[in-house]
């Protein structure tokens, strides 16, 4: 076994015990219990990396035997030079505020008092970097009290939730890069980010799907280089979790990307918060904003001639809501201020189902308008937005085509999302293309798999790259993927389904007359007698009906 593999059972053995403590008393499968499992997992994991930093700032602390003592000997002054030093992506923490501390105090009266004021003493502390924004300018900070969940023995509670967390300690895999963290992401949250939450329900993009959309995004070229991409910014307006962002922003290099996104769900705003901490992305949390995108998008230009304009992003991925009632606010859409944004229409609400009102329309033209002008972007669309014939959908594709800015689409197999039958589609947009679209049907690949009670479709890793390399190089294969002119596409009604492009092929045979005239002699006499049982039969019917009375 691997380093890497033994951190990763040790860090999801110690997920597994908080769950299992929050079981113990009576929340497992609480709607809070999500709440304290990944803010404790936070608190474990901001704990560790700070008192990683100090050991690389501090060669006398990193030596000592015991490195709280030698951070504790420390003049004031020296204290605040060493946290001076420090980088924005570390949270500071106090001595007291030590995991090693709360140990220590486990049998004081009120611990549970004292375990909460950590938190949020650290939390209010760090507010201004790793504070996520409501849309009215709300700080939503990194922890609350935790110990109100439960309703009695708070003390014992989180007692044992510390005597979790001083077994292990990352310091040792802060080196780890995007693949480790992204699992163990997954892992954390896989209880708690699924469509069974109501009425914004979160849940994960498959990995196929944001490994796709980043890799044919950010291409690499036939020579295996990938091409330099360096301070671009990177916008989800319905980021969920934030898979899309985090497989975009390591192809492009963390370092080298700014990550912006909008989300109704404040729960999924505290999730991306987390998978941002872990993927060394914590520049970009005070640009998480919790907040309705289609209402009222925050991300605007601060100054120039377009100051109070909508901003513009390089980048743009994206997996919004299919379907969702926003009948509420759907009249408020229709306004001067708007009539850009939303060039093609709102969709109509659906007199008896107004939660099938089609969202993603709204999303897909705001996605649209907020690219730049050499902008591109990856959407997941359902399927029959390809080649739907008219209304919104068929306008929206109207305007890639003739504007020249498509990129082109991957038709995905079924259930790629074991939570919906829904047939979805990737759909590229690129304004630098002016040239040929790739269309891909990609729908017969994969492997059937039992998911829970659910049906799910899983890419191989060659089938994954198959498409990716497909579609950077534009390739024609037989049956899966054609490449076609803007005008091509026009003359076909806008429709982006590669399966309309694909040539009927006809198999002939080379054939000597005297075989050919066998073969339909044969074809001849064959009919005769099928044709002369037709007539006996026919007879014998015919006879039988006129023997037939009425009794």
């Amino acid at each position: 076994m691997s380093k890497t593999q033994q951190f990763e059972q040790q860090t999801k053995a110690l997920i597994d015990d908080l769950k299992s403590v929050c079981a113990n008393y009576g929340l497992g499968n609480d709607g809070n219990e999500f709440k304290i499992i990944t803010q404790v997992f936070l608190y474990k994991f901001l704990n560790d990396k700070f008192v990683h930093e100090i050991k690389q700032l501090d060669d006398n602390i990193a030596k000592a035997e015991n490195w709280e003592v030698a951070l504790n000997a420390l003049s004031s002054d020296e204290y605040e030079m060493l946290m001076m030093q420090l980088g924005d992506s570390t949270a500071i923490i106090s001595p007291d505020h030590f995991i090693s501390s709360l140990f220590a105090k486990q049998n004081e009266p009120n611990f549970a008092d004292t375990f909460d004021s950590t938190l949020t003493d650290i939390a209010r502390d760090n507010s201004d970097i790793f504070s996520v924004l409501t849309e009215g300018g709300e700080k939503i900070v990194l922890f609350e009290n935790i110990s109100k969940y439960v309703t009695d023995k708070r003390d014992d509670f989180c007692k044992a939730i510390v005597n979790k967390l001083i077994g292990f300690s990352f310091e040792n895999i802060f080196h780890e890069k995007f693949d480790f963290y992204a699992t163990i992401f997954e892992y954390l949250i896989s209880d708690y980010n699924t469509n069974s939450g109501g009425k914004y329900a979160e849940y994960f993009t498959p990995h196929a799907v944001a490994k796709i959309m980043a890799r044919c995004l950010v291409p690499t070229t036939k020579n295996g280089k990938k091409k330099k991409v360096s301070n671009v910014t990177c916008y989800d307006p319905s980021a969920g979790s934030g898979t899309l962002l985090m497989n975009l922003a390591h192809e492009i290099g963390e370092d080298k990307c700014t990550i912006y996104s909008q989300d109704i769900s404040q729960k999924s705003s505290g999730l991306l918060r987390l998978n941002l901490i872990l993927n060394d992305l914590v520049h970009s949390i005070h640009n998480i904003i919790k907040g309705n995108t289609i209402l009222e998008p925050y991300h605007k230009q601060s100054s120039g001639d377009r100051m109070g304009a909508l901003e513009e992003f390089d980048y743009i991925v994206s997996n919004p809501p299919f379907k969702l009632d926003f009948s509420d606010f759907s009249a408020d859409l229709d306004s001067k201020e708007n009539k850009d944004r939303f060039f093609a229409g709102i969709p109509k609400v659906p007199a008896k189902k107004k939660e099938s009102m089609a969202i993603y329309l709204m999303f897909l033209q705001h996605i649209i308008y907020s690219l730049k002008p050499n902008g591109k972007a990856a959407i997941v669309v359902p399927t029959g937005f390809i080649t739907a014939q008219s209304g919104i959908d068929k306008k929206i594709r109207q305007k890639l085509v003739d504007d020249k800015m498509l990129a082109g689409v991957v038709s995905m197999p079924s259930n790629i999302f074991a939570n919906t039958g829904t047939n979805v589609s990737i759909l590229f947009i690129d304004k630098n293309n002016k040239e040929d679209v790739v269309l891909i049907d990609a729908s017969n690949l994969g492997t059937t798999v039992k998911e829970g009670k659910n049906q799910k479709t899983v890419l191989s890793g060659y089938e994954e790259d198959q498409i990716i390399k497909t579609f950077n190089n534009k390739e024609v294969v037989d049956d899966f993927s054609v490449v076609v002119s803007y005008d091509t596409i026009s003359k076909k009604n806008y429709s982006l389904s590669a399966g309309q492009y694909f040539e009927v092929k006809i198999d002939y045979e080379d054939m000597a007359v005297d075989e050919f005239n066998a073969q339909i002699a044969d074809i001849e006499s064959s009919l005769k007698n099928l044709f002369s049982k037709s007539n006996v039969l026919g007879k014998k019917i015919e006879k039988n009906i006129k023997g037939l009375s009425y009794e």
